[in-house]
C-alpha cells in the first residue's frame, strides 16, 4: 500500500506525521519503505537517521549552450520556449539555464542544430536503511528550476512491498501532483489556523481534480477549531487522526527526535492514524468531485511571463522567503508591509497564497494567467507513429489500445514539444489558463497577487507576472514607489528562483529545529547563487536556544546577516484569527522585536535606495 502524506502548506507537520507512523509500522515487523519526495527540502532523514549506503546522480538530456557559429538568430527557439529560458538579446540567442525545463522544444525547431544538448545532473538519489525501514530520498540541485517531478518519478520507482510512505512536497503544484496522483491513500495534514485551513481547501480540491479522495490528520488540536470543523463537515472529509498542540512535541521535533519514542503518551495518537489509514487505503474511495470549489472565473486581460526579468527597471524589492513553510514568513511579510508605509506589496507565494487573509485586498483589476499550452491529440489524424511520445520528456503521452496516443493532463507541463514533433499535424494546442492575477488596494498600499489553478504547473512564470505587476504599480505611484515588499515562496525550486532573481534584499525566516537549519542552508545557497544580499530571522527562537545560535552561525558562514530572533508567541496565531497583522493585534514584546527587525532591514537596504 502506498500512503502519501501531504499538506496545503509547509510547517503543519507533514514530515512529523510521516516519520512517526513509519517508525511504528517498522516496530511491528511490517515491511516499510520511506520515500522522501519533498526533493527541494527533504527532511525525513533528520528524524529517521538512516545510514546511507549509496548515492547516485539523476541526469536528464538538456540544452547546455548555443553554438554561435551555427546560430542564425532566427528566433525560432525563443518563440518555441514557453519557459522564457531562450531569449534574444542584442541579436544573440541566450540560454537561461535556471529557467530551462529541458523539454527539448528548442532543439526540435532549430533549423541549424545550433542548440547543444548533453546529460545534465539535476539532483541526487540517496539509498539507505533506518533500522528496518528502507529509506530513499532525492535532493534537487540549487538553482535548477522545474525538475522536481523528474526526481520524484525516479524515487517512486523504488516503492517496496508492504507499506510505502511518500513524504510529499507541500502545496498543489506539479511536484505534489506527481507524488500523490497514484497513491492508495492521500493524507493531508492541517491545523486549525486560518492559513492552514485556507491551504487545506486548495489541497483537497487539487486531490479531487486528479481523482484522489483525501483523508485528513489535524495537528495542533486545542487551538480554536470551529472554522476547521465547519469546513471538514461541509467538504465531507474523513479525519483519521489528531495530534494535540503541546510545546513538548515542538521541542522534541526541534532536536530531531521521534515523538513516539521520546513522548510515549502520544503513541496512541499515531497508532490510531495508522489503523484508520490502512483501513481507508484498502477500500475504493468515492471521489467527491461535485464538492470541488472553483478558484476563479476566467476573464480579464490575459498575461504571460514577459521573460524580461533581467532588463525591467525595478524598484528595490525586499523578498521574504523561507526554506520551509510554517516558519511565520507570511505573518512577518504582513508586518513589514505595514511598517514599510511607502511600498507596493506583492504576494508571490502563488501556490498557497495567504497574505490576502490578513490584508483583505480590494480587487481593482484582474485577468487570466496564460502559463503555457494545453494539447489534444486528434485520434482520426493520429497514425500511431509515436513521434509525440518520443518527444515528450515528461512521460505525459501514452499509447491507447487502438494504437493512437493520448495526453495525461496531470503530467503534461504545456511545453508544446509534442505538437512540433507530430508529422501528421494531429496535435492541437491552445493557450492554457493556469491561474488568475489581481491588482488590489489594501489598508497598507497597492498590492499584486495571484492564484494558481488546481494541479497546475508554471508556478515560476506566474510569480514573474506578479512581480512585474508590482513594478508597474510602483512606477504608476505619485510619486513612484521606491520599494516592493514581496511575500515569496518557500523551498528552493522554480517559484523561489522566480521570487529572488534580481531582488534587492532577501529575508529568510527560519525556526530553531534540525529541519529549519537544514532548509536554511539550502535556501541560502539559492540567494548566494543569484547574488542577492540576505538577512536571517529566527522565529520561535526560545524553543531551542542552542539551535537558534547554530542557525545564526550558519548564516554568518554563508555570508548572510543575522537580523535577530523572535520568541514563541501565540499572538501570531491570534492575529491570524482576527485577520490582523501582529502589530495591529498587539504592542507587546514580540511586536517591538518585529519593529526592530524592520529597522535593521531598512538600514541594510538604505544604501541601495539612496544610490
Amino acid at each position: 500500500m502506498k500512503i502519501a502524506i501531504s499538506s496545503g502548506k509547509g510547517g503543519t507537520g507533514k514530515t512529523f506525521i510521516a516519520t512517526n507512523i513509519s517508525a511504528i509500522l517498522a516496530e511491528r515487523g511490517e515491511k516499510v519503505t520511506y520515500l522522501d519526495c519533498d526533493v527541494e527540502e527533504p527532511n525525513g532523514h533528520l528524524f529517521l537517521k538512516p545510514e546511507f549506503g549509496k548515492t547516485e546522480p539523476v541526469t536528464i538530456q538538456a540544452p547546455v549552450s548555443v553554438d554561435r557559429d551555427k546560430c542564425t538568430s532566427c528566433g525560432a527557439c525563443v518563440r518555441a520556449c514557453h519557459y522564457n529560458a531562450m531569449a534574444m538579446i542584442r541579436g544573440k540567442v541566450i540560454l537561461v539555464e535556471s529557467l530551462c525545463h529541458a523539454c527539448g522544444a528548442c532543439t526540435l525547431v532549430c533549423p541549424t542544430g545550433a542548440i547543444k544538448e548533453s546529460e545534465k545532473e539535476i539532483g541526487t538519489l540517496r539509498h539507505g536503511k533506518a533500522g528496518a525501514i528502507d529509506f530513499h530520498d532525492g535532493l534537487l540541485h540549487t538553482a535548477v528550476g522545474g525538475m522536481s517531478p523528474r526526481i520524484i518519478r525516479e524515487l517512486k520507482g523504488l516503492a517496496g512491498e508492504g507499506t510505502t510512505i511518500l513524504d510529499s512536497p507541500p502545496g498543489t503544484a506539479c511536484s505534489t501532483v506527481e507524488t500523490v496522483k497514484d497513491a492508495d491513500l492521500v493524507i493531508l495534514v492541517t491545523d486549525p489556523t486560518p492559513f492552514a485551513i485556507n491551504d487545506l481547501k486548495l489541497s483537497v480540491n487539487m486531490c479531487r481534480e486528479i481523482g484522489q479522495e483525501p483523508a485528513v490528520v489535524v495537528n495542533r488540536t486545542g487551538i480554536d477549531d470551529t472554522d476547521l470543523k465547519r469546513y471538514l463537515e461541509a467538504a465531507r472529509l474523513e479525519v483519521v487522526g489528531e495530534i494535540p498542540d503541546d510545546r513538548r512535541i515542538a521541542e522534541t521535533y526541534s532536536v530531531g527526535d521521534l515523538v513516539v519514542e521520546k513522548l510515549p503518551e502520544f503513541r496512541k495518537n499515531f497508532e490510531g492514524i495508522i489503523e484508520k489509514a490502512l483501513e481507508a487505503g484498502s477500500k475504493k474511495r468515492e471521489v467527491r468531485k461535485e464538492l470541488i470549489e472553483p478558484l476563479f472565473r476566467p476573464g480579464g486581460e490575459p498575461l504571460k511571463a514577459s521573460g524580461s526579468e533581467g532588463s525591467i527597471e525595478r524598484p528595490h524589492e525586499i523578498v521574504i522567503i523561507s526554506g520551509k513553510g510554517g516558519t511565520g514568513k507570511t505573518s512577518l511579510s504582513a508586518c513589514f508591509a505595514q511598517l514599510a508605509e511607502d511600498a507596493v506589496i506583492s504576494d508571490c507565494d502563488v501556490d498557497a497564497a495567504d497574505l490576502h487573509l490578513v490584508l483583505t485586498p480590494r480587487i481593482e483589476k484582474e485577468g487570466d494567467f496564460v502559463g503555457g499550452v494545453s494539447v489534444e491529440i486528434d485520434h482520426e489524424k493520429c497514425t500511431g507513429c509515436g513521434a509525440c511520445a518520443r518527444a515528450c520528456r515528461f512521460e505525459a503521452i501514452f499509447r491507447n489500445p487502438d494504437g493512437t496516443y493520448r495526453v495525461d493532463e496531470t503530467a503534461c507541463e504545456g511545453c508544446g514539444a509534442c505538437e512540433i514533433a507530430c508529422p501528421e499535424k494531429a496535435i492541437r494546442s491552445w493557450d492554457s489558463i493556469n491561474g488568475k492575477w489581481f491588482v488590489s488596494n489594501t489598508r497598507f498600499g497597492p498590492m499584486s497577487h495571484a492564484v494558481l489553478g488546481y494541479a497546475q504547473e508554471n508556478t515560476g512564470r506566474l510569480v514573474s507576472v506578479v512581480r512585474d505587476l508590482a513594478c508597474r504599480l510602483a512606477e504608476e505611484g505619485n510619486p513612484p514607489y521606491k520599494k516592493v515588499v514581496i511575500d515569496g515562496s518557500p523551498g528552493t525550486g522554480c517559484p523561489v528562483i522566480s521570487s529572488v532573481t534580481g531582488a534587492g534584499y532577501a529575508v529568510v525566516v527560519t525556526e530553531p529545529t534540525v529541519s529549519g537549519l537544514h532548509d536554511l542552508k539550502r535556501v541560502l545557497d539559492v540567494t548566494r547563487h543569484f547574488g542577492v544580499p540576505t538577512g536571517v530571522v529566527v522565529n520561535k527562537a526560545d524553543l531551542n536556544p542552542d539551535m537558534a545560535q547554530r542557525i545564526e552561525e550558519a548564516a554568518r558562514e554563508a555570508g548572510a546577516e543575522p537580523l535577530g530572533t523572535l520568541p514563541y508567541d501565540s499572538a501570531f496565531t491570534k492575529a491570524q484569527v482576527e485577520g490582523k497583522t501582529l502589530l495591529e493585534h498587539s504592542d507587546g514584546a514580540v511586536a517591538r522585536a518585529v519593529k526592530e527587525l524592520w529597522a535593521k532591514i531598512t538600514e541594510a537596504v538604505k544604501p541601495a535606495l539612496e544610490s
